[in-house]
């Protein structure tokens, strides 16, 4: 397993520093595009292969995941091939059962079939999640330009997004994905989707995630979610302790020496 350079390996995240995420696409030849994706818990890298607007292959990379059974999810991308590109980095879920797969993974060879379709050489999301005493900030930089600043109000599972208009007028649990693809153009709502990914992800920041054994223990709240935890895998989904990372003094230090 491939560590991050510069970020402490830790028990659980400061919760007094923002959560961050980053994710890196680009295209490395006419017919391939790469994609980075790292935060506290994660690292995965998918390579995406196309020719004729048709995907070709989808391999994964697993640098750093926090189950045992996680880079298993990899082989379903390959139910990817054959598909046609779209600038919609959701029209993979058209294709294959998002349940099955690694949601990291899955998610990010969407974002790789989005920028193969648009023919994009370079395009980087910076996520920050920060956390105050009643309201959390989730920001989102795109290129290096802020392309959106939220307010959730609320506490724990009852956060709800408070500003700006016209996210607020989505659902925010069971459906916000949905409103933005019916919503919004493709561009915009690939922004907004990557953000509201990264606010549920994020929330584990501080958590003792260190302290489950099996992927079993979340069994009342995740069963089904994502293939670790269908509920014939997590009794085997054990948990990889010593893979959390703390980046919130250290954005640069995501992603850090990959392309």
């Amino acid at each position: 397993m491939t560590t991050s350079g510069g970020a402490p390996t830790v028990r659980r995240g400061d919760p007094t520093l923002p959560y961050r995420r980053r994710i890196r696409l680009l295209r490395l030849d006419d017919h391939t595009v790469w994609g980075g994706l790292e935060d506290d818990f994660h690292h995965f890298e998918v390579t995406l292969t196309h020719r004729d607007a048709v995907v070709t292959d989808v391999t994964l990379d697993a640098r750093r995941w926090p189950w045992t059974t996680c880079p298993d999810a990899g082989a379903n991308l390959s139910r990817l091939i054959g598909m046609t590109l779209s600038e919609r980095c959701t029209a993979v879920a058209e294709i294959t059962d998002p349940r099955w797969q690694c949601t990291h993974q899955f998610d990010l060879a969407g974002l790789c079939v989005s920028h193969a379709a648009r023919g994009d050489d370079r395009r980087q999301y910076d996520v920050e999640l920060a956390v105050g005493a009643d309201v959390v900030r989730p920001r989102l930089w795109r290129d290096g330009e802020l392309v959106h600043d939220w307010t959730l109000g609320g506490g724990g599972l009852g956060r709800v997004l408070v500003a700006p208009a016209p996210f607020t007028e989505a659902p925010w649990k069971g459906g916000f994905i949905r409103w933005a693809d019916q919503h919004l153009e493709p561009f915009a709502a690939e922004a907004a989707i990557v953000l509201r990914r990264a606010c549920d992800i994020g929330m584990g920041r501080g958590m003792d995630l260190e302290a489950i054994d099996t992927a079993e223990e979340l069994a009342a709240i995740m069963t089904g979610v994502c293939y670790s935890m269908q509920a014939t895998i997590m009794p085997v989904a054990f948990r990889q302790r010593g893979t959390i990372r703390d980046f919130g003094n250290d954005a640069d230090a995501l992603l850090d020496g990959r392309p």
